[in-house]
C-alpha cells in the first residue's frame, strides 16, 4: 500500500527524477484521442500529479491547454524549472483546485496509484465537462524479457514484499493477458497496451530505479546495497554499458 510519506519521497530527488525517468512513446497519446474520441489540440487538460512534468510536456506540444496539478514541493519547482510557461496549481487528486466542469480531460500519468479512488473519481467527475474523459497510465517494464524478470525478483526479494514501488511506478513487470493495473471500480475503461523501448547508459538505468519510493524512503547508503551488485550484473550483460529498456504503456480512458 502506498502512502502520502512514499509520495512526498520524490520532492528530495525532483532533479534525479527529471533527467531519469522515462518518458512515453507519441503512440501514447495518439490512443488517447482515439480513445477520449476527441483531439487533444485546443483540449483542456488537467494531468493531475504532474511531478517533473513528463507526461504534461507531451500533452502541450500535441497542442493541449493544458494544467499541470502537483501537491510536491520540489516536484513543482523542477516543473517549474523544465516547462516554465505551463500552468501549475499545487493540489493532489483527492482535492483538485480546479472548477467544475473546466475540463475536457483530466490524466494521470504514472500517478493514480497515489490517489484515494473514493475521493479521485468524485473529484474527476466534478471537473470534467459532460462526456469529458479520465486516462491514466503507467509504463510496465516489459517481463517477458528474461533480465527484467530477474532483476523484478530481486527487487521483490531485497525489499520482502509482494509489491514493490518499482511494480506500482514503472519498474515491474506488466502481468500476461489482463490490464496490470488496479482501476477504479464502478467505471467503464478502455485499455490500451503500447510497447515501446528507449536504450539508455547504465548509469541512466541506476538512476532511475533508485528514483523509487522504496529506495528513497530507504536512503541511499541501503539503496546501494542492491544497486551496486545490479551494477556489476548489468555490466556483465551490457557490456557496451548501453541498456535497452523494453516498456508496455497501460493505458486506460473511461468517460465518468
Amino acid at each position: 500500500m502506498t502512502t502520502p510519506t512514499q509520495a512526498r519521497s520524490f520532492d528530495a530527488a525532483a532533479a534525479v527524477y527529471a533527467a531519469n525517468r522515462p518518458s512515453y512513446p507519441p503512440a501514447l497519446l495518439d490512443a488517447v484521442e482515439e480513445l477520449a474520441g476527441f483531439g487533444l489540440a485546443g483540449s483542456r487538460v488537467a494531468d493531475v500529479g504532474a511531478g517533473t512534468g513528463l507526461g504534461t510536456a507531451l500533452l502541450h506540444a500535441r497542442g493541449a491547454r493544458v494544467t499541470a496539478v502537483e501537491p510536491g514541493d520540489g516536484m513543482a519547482a523542477q516543473f517549474r524549472r523544465t516547462l516554465p510557461g505551463v500552468p501549475l496549481v499545487r493540489g493532489d487528486g483527492d482535492r483538485l483546485p480546479l472548477r467544475s466542469g473546466s475540463c475536457d480531460l483530466v490524466t494521470y500519468a504514472q500517478a493514480w496509484h497515489w490517489t484515494d479512488p473514493e475521493r479521485s473519481v468524485p473529484e474527476a467527475r466534478r471537473v470534467l465537462r459532460p462526456g469529458g474523459g479520465l486516462a491514466l497510465w503507467w509504463n510496465d517494464s516489459d517481463a517477458t524479457v528474461p533480465w527484467v524478470a530477474a532483476q523484478d525478483a530481486r527487487l521483490r526479494r531485497f525489499f520482502g514484499a509482494e509489491e514493490t514501488a518499482a511494480a506500482q511506478e514503472g519498474g515491474g513487470p506488466a502481468e500476461d493477458g489482463g490490464f496490470p493495473r488496479r482501476l477504479p471500480a464502478g467505471l467503464d475503461f478502455t485499455t490500451r497496451r503500447i510497447p515501446w523501448t528507449r536504450r539508455v547508459p547504465l548509469d541512466v538505468h541506476l538512476a532511475n530505479l533508485g528514483s523509487f519510493s522504496d529506495f528513497l524512503m530507504i536512503g541511499p547508503e541501503a539503496a546501494g546495497a542492491f544497486l551496486e551488485p545490479e551494477r556489476e550484473r548489468l555490466a556483465a550483460l551490457f557490456p557496451d554499458g548501453v541498456v535497452e529498456e523494453r516498456y508496455t504503456v497501460s493505458l486506460a480512458v473511461t468517460h465518468p
